[in-house]
């Protein structure tokens, strides 16, 4: 167990002492947010208990074959009138992650806060936060295990596919023994895990190709090559025939020239603001940069939406990465 007991028994009391659950994840949800909203939809199946997934946006396409994927409602195509007072936020680093989801939460509404990223404030009622965690899914894990549910092949698989997306295919410094442990026991309940590499992890869609082109193409270094970073505008993605999950990725690439410690992918959201994700080769703590810009993440890979242009950002964070090299 990776936290106290006192956390995981306020976590079993909080799902077992209660009816009906609304479960969000953050905005843009990627394959531990998905994983990790349908394994909690699964688990209070279990409990048999009721529960509404729901996220603002569509969950990426290629996470279609997960048990009740279908079921995470998107708010933006599916307005709900509905108040409800608990709620379970997972994969979320600080409050304002679950987006517009909030309206969906009573005036009092008691908030269960599952997360692995350090940077999270504890904004819920009850918080279990494992920050050494690889994953939101391995948390999961031990929660499955401490309330002594059996897991099944689809709840095994969601748990997979979390692990497998957030330790980049189990290469990342998060991929720990009990990752391994874990990875292992879940190939047991029949896990794909070579179909599910294939998939996630190594299939590209045309378009797909197509923007990391046109990124590559435009990829900018700093005068020490320490720096590296490219930037994708809604032009970009009209271009390229590209969608928002399509981006999934791109940010490595930078990072991954020798001699670069830092890679940055700038995304224009509007003419307003600007999304940075940025990935660490291990010497500069980006979570901290990240949260100078008022967002959050972990020591190598972390994120911000910034106020403000493109070409007054950009400069803003190369001089906030100097700062920390």
């Amino acid at each position: 167990m990776q936290t106290n007991e006192r956390e995981f028994r306020q976590s079993k009391e909080f799902l077992t002492e209660h009816d009906q659950f609304l479960v969000v994840s953050h905005v843009q949800p990627d394959g531990d947010a998905v994983s990790s909203t349908l394994v909690v939809g699964w688990l209070l199946s279990c409990l048999g208990k009721k529960c509404v997934m729901v996220n603002e946006g569509p969950i990426p396409k290629r996470m279609a074959y997960l048990w009740n994927a279908d079921q995470i409602q998107d708010l933006s195509q599916q307005p709900l009138d509905q108040k409800f007072s608990h709620v379970i936020c997972v994969d979320c680093a600080d409050f304002k992650r679950v987006g517009k989801t909030k309206e969906l939460f009573a005036e009092n509404a008691k908030i269960l806060n599952i997360d692995h990223h350090p940077t999270n404030d504890g904004y819920g009622m009850f918080n279990l936060i494992v920050p050494n965690a690889a994953a939101t899914v391995e948390i999961l894990f031990d929660l499955i295990q401490y309330m002594n549910l059996e897991l099944n092949e689809q709840a095994a698989t969601a748990i997979y596919t979390g692990l497998l997306t957030d330790t980049g295919g189990f290469r990342y410094s998060s991929t720990s023994p009990k990752v391994m442990a874990i990875a292992s026991k879940l190939l047991e309940y029949g896990v794909d895990g070579p179909g599910l590499s294939e998939l996630l992890l190594e299939q590209m869609t045309l378009p797909q190709l197509r923007l990391l082109t046109s990124a590559l193409n435009a990829l900018q270094l700093s005068e020490d090559g320490k720096i590296s970073w490219v930037t994708i505008t809604d032009e970009d993605l009209q271009a390229t025939g590209a969608i928002h999950e399509d981006m999934e990725g791109i940010v490595n690439y930078p990072r991954n020239i020798q001699g670069v410690e830092v890679g940055l992918l700038f995304k224009v959201i509007d003419e307003h603001a600007v999304k940075v994700s940025m990935r660490s080769a291990g010497k500069v703590d980006v979570a901290k940069v990240a949260q100078s810009f008022g967002g959050g993440g972990h020591v190598r890979a972390a994120g911000a939406r910034i106020e403000g242009t493109l070409d007054t950002i950009i400069p803003r964070v190369i001089e906030q990465v100097k700062q920390q090299l």
